[in-house]
């Protein structure tokens, strides 16, 4: 009998483990561009968090293309997921996929994104301070006179805003002239065209330049890389950026290095920040005012140099 009570306690406890598993919160995460390291870090904290919380989760890469961004919310709607996080996502062009995870019942929280009527909300940082931020750091270390260039991408709305922050401070500082700049196409091969953009600049400008803006770390390493290869010391041409990541602290506080700052924005944390929301929203049934009363959940960024890199190096 002890040996029948034993099994019977067995079966009961997989069949409970079969019926918790089954039950467990089903979280799509949507990130529009794995190979860039910003999306990258924020599907990854988001899967992770999640993961810890004892949700199954399914993590989607879009690869920059928007039919397969659709493509990818449709499939999560259609297995009928308990809600969805996307990673620097396309709101207005996925319009009509957001409306029909709304009506399906399935909650959205978008990151960097931008906002839209059909999810909850956006994890951002206050871009308009992100580039006040990074513009003004420019025109101090310069003394608010000289020359820039600047490396720019109207492609991304974040990156857009930061170059719009950059011209109104600019409009008033009048002593500092943007003598060149750059916009990069939004192709695969993004890293060429930053690199022939700004080694045309630099070659064109030559001797004249003081400092220069870039719109994203990535665009800063081309533009440091090119800066080295001519034999520049740090601070001789006052380069600044904004993201933060590993490597953009690693170049900070490296003396051979051009990059003197960035702006960091907490990517994994905004990745966390989407997964502890739909906890409290979705599954804790806590009204959203709880943890954002409109439509923006907002982290703060912080501007990174040689003063204080250490706390950032691991």
């Amino acid at each position: 009998m002890k040996k029948k009570s034993l099994i019977a306690a067995a079966a009961g406890a997989l069949l409970a483990l079969s019926a918790n598993a089954a039950m467990a919160f089903e979280l799509g995460i949507v990130a529009f561009q794995m190979s860039s390291e910003t999306h990258a870090r924020v599907a990854n904290a988001a899967a992770e968090a999640a993961k810890q919380k004892g949700w199954n989760v399914t993590l989607l890469n879009s690869e920059g293309a928007l039919p397969k961004h659709a493509e990818q919310i449709d499939a999560l709607i259609a297995r009928k997921v308990d809600a969805i996080v996307i990673a620097m996502g396309k709101p207005v062009e996925a319009d009509a996929q957001l409306e029909a995870a709304k009506k399906a019942g399935i909650p959205v929280i978008t990151v960097m994104a931008g906002t839209s009527p059909h999810t909850l909300m956006d994890v951002q940082v206050n871009e308009y301070k992100v580039g006040a931020d990074a513009a003004l750091y420019l025109l101090g270390q310069l003394g608010y006179r000289g020359n820039i260039i600047t490396q720019r991408f109207e492609g991304n709305v974040g990156t857009r805003i930061r170059g719009k922050v950059l011209d109104v401070v600019l409009s008033e500082n009048t002593a500092v002239q943007e003598i060149g700049k750059h916009s990069m196409a939004r192709t695969q091969s993004w890293r060429d065209d930053v690199r022939n953009g700004m080694q045309a600049l630099l070659l064109k400008h030559q001797g004249q330049i003081n400092g220069i803006w870039a719109s994203f770390d990535g665009q800063a390493y081309i533009i440091d890389d090119l800066l080295q290869a001519q034999g520049l010391k740090k601070g001789e041409i006052v380069l600044v950026s904004i993201d933060g990541g590993p490597e953009t602290y690693r170049r900070i506080a490296d003396p051979q290095s051009m990059l003197m700052a960035t702006v960091a924005i907490p990517f994994e944390g905004m990745g966390r920040a989407a997964v502890e929301a739909i906890d409290t929203i979705v599954v804790k049934k806590q009204p959203k005012e709880t943890v954002t009363a409109g439509p923006y959940l907002f982290t703060d960024a912080t501007l990174v140099d040689a003063s204080n890199v250490k706390e950032f190096l691991k």
